[in-house]
């Protein structure tokens, strides 16, 4: 979440830096995202070439002599370059000004010759992040924008290598459908790790022993918000391609599509899931939380009942009236076993309490709790035990 506030406001701090009034299609580049890098891969049923390329001629001439044409710009650091391409392929400025402007949503767009979509590739280290994938689709090519090195689209080229499937046997829309469906299968690797956070989250939550549960449950929920607003108009975008026909997807293909389609709403499933366990995780820990402090609080305030009579007592035999002014200004200060009389009095009134208590159960748990604590030392040889451990004492 940090990582997404910091690139929204680098971005709007390079749209406050331009004059307002800027023409539709203006590309406006982030400084410091990586110079593009080109590679291009060209196939056919028969041959396949893989190369990195400079001089974008290259890319009219794969047009002309393969069936497919896939062409991968990873960086969009250079306005010029991204220019060029799009004059290559006939691409409108408006999709360009999309293509760098990083925090789009899913969406597809149709301009006539070519298809127009936008995805989030999901990546996770110590927290989620997702990176924008912008993908034309045509009748012989597909074009992929990456903002970083590293994308989750390996298995595809595995299955382009070694001709694995129908895929070098078919045309650009099932290259496209390829893709997306690698960005969809990169989830579910990530929510299944969310999913394991979330039982150790669960334990820890029903114990109540460590006190940054709370920001570690915020963290998971803020990361599956993240889930959440990458995959459902990631879901209406497949929606729209399996059911608007147009002459660049097939109706083979499209059947893959609803098979995406499938997927994507499965994840949503499982992340709504995760979001109303994660809800329940903080329910769960605030209710353990009240739970164990209201037993301090009866704790403390048995010790405070116990101790009230017996202030009582001590108050009224230290107001040390004179007895040889009257007889009733406190006559048994005189008495020779006062002293003993009230301490007597006192253990009485202590004893009686604590055996009220006992008889209504308010401290079974408590004695209880002690036992299991002793047991534990006696077990780890007279060590204590750890505060996360069955035995501690609360």
């Amino acid at each position: 979440m940090a990582k997404r506030l910091k690139r929204l406001r680098r971005y709007a701090s390079r749209r406050r830096a331009l004059k307002p009034g800027l023409s539709p299609g203006t590309l406006i580049i982030d400084p410091n995202a990586p110079r593009p890098q080109i590679k291009l891969t060209a196939y056919d049923s028969e041959s396949l070439v893989e190369r990195d390329i400079e001089d974008l001629d290259e890319i009219s001439a794969a047009l002309s002599t393969y069936r497919v044409v896939w062409v991968n710009v990873v960086g969009l650091g250079d306005a010029g370059i991204i220019e060029k391409i799009g004059k290559v392929f006939g691409l409108h400025r408006l999709a360009l000004e999309d293509v760098v402007n990083i925090d789009q949503r899913p969406k597809v767009e149709h301009y006539g010759d070519y298809l127009f979509m936008v995805a989030r590739m999901p990546t996770l280290e110590e927290r989620l992040s997702t990176e924008q994938v912008s993908l034309f689709l045509g009748a012989k090519f597909v074009l992929t924008f990456d903002e970083h090195p590293g994308d989750c689209l390996n298995p595809v080229r595995e299955r382009l290598r070694n001709k694995r499937g129908k895929i070098r046997d078919s045309g650009a829309d099932y290259l496209a459908y390829a893709l997306l469906d690698a960005i969809i299968d990169a989830y579910f690797p990530i929510i299944e790790t969310y999913g394991e956070r979330l039982e150790l989250l669960e334990d820890a939550a029903v114990r109540g022993t460590s006190r940054d549960t709370p920001s570690r449950l915020l963290m998971v929920r803020h990361d599956l918000l993240l889930f959440r607003r990458a995959a459902w108009p990631l879901r209406d975008m497949l929606s729209s391609l399996y059911r608007d026909e147009t002459p660049l997807m097939s109706a083979d293909t499209r059947v893959y599509i609803r098979d995406c389609y499938d997927h994507s709403i499965q994840l949503i499933d499982v992340i709504e899931t995760y979001r109303e366990v994660t809800s329940g995780l903080m329910d769960l820990y605030m209710s353990g939380m009240s739970n164990r402090m209201n037993e301090v609080m009866k704790v403390l305030t048995m010790m405070a009942t116990v101790f009230i009579p017996l202030t009582f007592i001590a108050g009224i035999y230290g107001m040390n009236f004179n007895t040889r002014s009257s007889p009733w200004n406190m006559p048994e200060l005189e008495w020779y076993w006062g002293y003993p009389a009230c301490l007597l009095l006192m253990m009485v009134t202590a004893a009686l309490l604590v055996y009220y208590f006992y008889r209504k159960g308010w401290l079974a748990r408590e004695v209880q709790s002690l036992a299991d604590a002793v047991t534990k030392v006696e077990k780890n040889g007279g060590k204590a035990p750890k505060a996360n451990e069955p035995g501690a004492p609360r």
